[in-house]
């Protein structure tokens, strides 16, 4: 049975991983380990930890804020997340929702959610369904907004 890792943060303001938890169930049967820490930049090791064990695939959450610092921080954890993938050789999905991308709370918890459970579907195909991902290549697809479809020539 494949194993998904879900590691998220206490410093987010929404609990994406129990939406993206939801969503897996929905799809398919896997087992889950879920782990919690402090803030966005614990997430790479926590991801490397669950990867170099017996998670198949990670799914990382994290809620920045507006402040510059917030998103520099959100960088630096993006780039471990990448080096926990080179490292391990398996996905690590990052799920950000950056706490200006909505204009109030509501927005910002629809937000969440919806970009939790499209990141979700995307772990269920590279576990399950790797070609209907290739026939998605090139759609634009955006998880928790509107999709911005394919370029026309």
């Amino acid at each position: 049975m494949a194993r998904v890792g879900l590691v998220d943060t206490t410093f987010a303001r929404y609990d994406m991983a129990s939406d993206a938890k939801d969503e897996l169930k929905q799809l398919c049967s896997v087992g889950f380990k879920h782990k919690t820490v402090p803030g966005i930049k614990d997430l790479p090791v926590e991801a490397k930890n669950m990867l170099e064990g017996d998670c198949d695939i990670v799914m990382a959450f994290g809620m920045p804020g507006s402040e510059p610092i917030d998103k520099q921080c959100a960088h630096e954890a993006s780039t471990g997340l990448i080096e926990a993938q080179l490292m391990t050789g398996k996905h690590a999905i990052e799920v950000f929702v950056y706490e200006d991308e909505a204009s109030n709370d509501k927005e910002l918890a629809k937000l969440a959610e919806e970009r939790a459970r499209e990141h979700a579907q995307n772990v269920y195909q590279l576990l399950f369904k790797p070609n209907k991902l290739k026939k998605m290549a090139g759609t634009g697809q955006r998880e928790g907004g509107s999709d911005a479809g394919p370029l026309r020539r």
